[in-house]
């Protein structure tokens, strides 16, 4: 195992059925958790054993939460893979009031949307798409803040700190903050978790994904974008996590390639699940991209699965998102009692990618493209796996 620590060696190694005495060798996330008794007689051993060693990182964060009154507020909750929700969140972060607020800021319903037409798709004027692009510009900045942070350690509760905090020295406000009563400034879902996860106190772990999903209200115009990271190096030596993710990038840009005026809206999902299942990987048929301009949600809908009804055809002047979720495993969710955190129902894990689009006259700008100095970015697909 990369990265383990010399110490004095002990007297029985701790691998299941292991006769060896101890070597040098100690858990490196074991010591972040302050557990220094966890010595191995190899890599190998320890390689093998991770499965049931890992179980003990687990109790170790659940003693340390309930010794400072952190708790799991749903315990008899059939949760699905290996995230918990850690209570108490944190108060609603405040936002001043010279800043311009959203239509849900006060009420937590978006009266504004609740009032569009179905079918009835804004085209941007010039004003408008200038807008667009400064308010997806400042989301990118957002974005790249929050994502800076993002290291084993860390709770998501801090992240959704920073972006807020960002957000305000950009004169700008959070749109998901009490959106439908959304209790955070963006949306952290790690590992499992497909969408909409509210931060909290759960410490992020070496070896998890996370998605960061941020949304901003700037000068009457929203923009909403969204990344997976890999937390650690471990997550980063996974080839299962690294094939979710890249492969939910590309998609992401295979669907792009097809924006200009007079594509129809529905073949995006096309070409999403075809090279989506070209990697062994599934969309997640639920969720879809949406028009964005004044308003955070209207119309037109953007599945992301092939054989879709979608209406319409791109138009100059349209601003919408693409944002495709990708599993491992099966499609089928489970809703927290939360109300907002959605989990596969089998626990493998998932990733999402988003970017907010215009329809120019000869094609595509991406207004919420990254920067050079982005943090996260691809990384090399880890090679198909060969039978025998």
């Amino acid at each position: 195992m990369d990265g383990i620590i010399p110490e004095q060696p002990r007297s029985k190694c701790l691998g299941a059925d292991c006769e060896n005495d101890a070597g040098s060798l100690q858990c490196p996330t074991c010591l972040k958790l302050d557990m220094h008794d966890s010595y191995f007689c190899s890599q190998e051993c320890f390689k093998r054993n991770w499965n049931e060693h890992k179980t003990l990182h687990k109790k170790a964060q659940d003693k340390a939460q309930n010794a400072t009154g952190f708790h799991n507020p749903f315990p008899k909750f059939p949760f699905t893979g290996s995230v918990r929700p850690v209570y108490p969140l944190s108060a609603r972060r405040a936002v001043p009031k010279s800043i311009a607020h959203p239509d849900w800021a006060v009420t937590g319903i978006p009266r504004g949307e609740e009032r569009l037409h179905r079918t009835r798709i804004e085209i941007l004027d010039a004003k408008g798409q200038e807008a667009m692009r400064k308010v997806c510009r400042l989301a990118r900045e957002v974005l790249d803040i929050a994502a800076a942070e993002i290291r084993p350690g860390v709770t998501t509760d801090y992240i959704d700190e920073v972006c807020h905090r960002a957000c305000i020295e950009r004169d700008s406000y959070p749109s998901p903050l009490n959106y439908n009563h959304f209790p955070k400034s963006l949306c952290t879902s790690p590992n499992e978790i497909v969408c909409h996860g509210i931060p909290d106190q759960r410490v992020l772990l070496d070896g998890d994904i996370l998605n960061l999903d941020v949304s901003i209200y700037h000068g009457g115009y929203h923009a909403d974008l969204n990344e997976t990271y890999y937390v650690g190096d471990r997550a980063l030596a996974d080839p299962d996590s690294v094939r979710v993710i890249e492969t939910t990038r590309e998609c992401l840009d295979e669907a792009i390639k097809l924006v200009k005026p007079g594509t129809p809206i529905r073949d995006f999902g096309a070409v999403i699940e075809k090279h989506a299942r070209s990697r062994g990987c599934r969309v997640v048929p639920t969720w879809g991209g949406h028009g964005i301009n004044t308003e955070f949600h209207p119309p037109p809908w953007i599945p992301h699965y092939a054989k879709n009804k979608a209406v319409g055809v791109c138009r100059p002047g349209m601003a919408f998102t693409i944002e495709p979720i990708l599993t491992l495993g099966k499609t089928r969710e489970v809703e927290w009692p939360d109300k907002w955190t959605n989990a596969t129902a089998d626990g493998k894990r998932t990733a999402q990618f988003e970017h907010t689009l215009l329809v120019t006259e000869t094609g595509v700008e991406v207004l919420t493209a990254r920067k050079e100095d982005s943090p996260g970015g691809p990384v090399p697909m880890p090679p198909a796996p060969t039978n025998g």
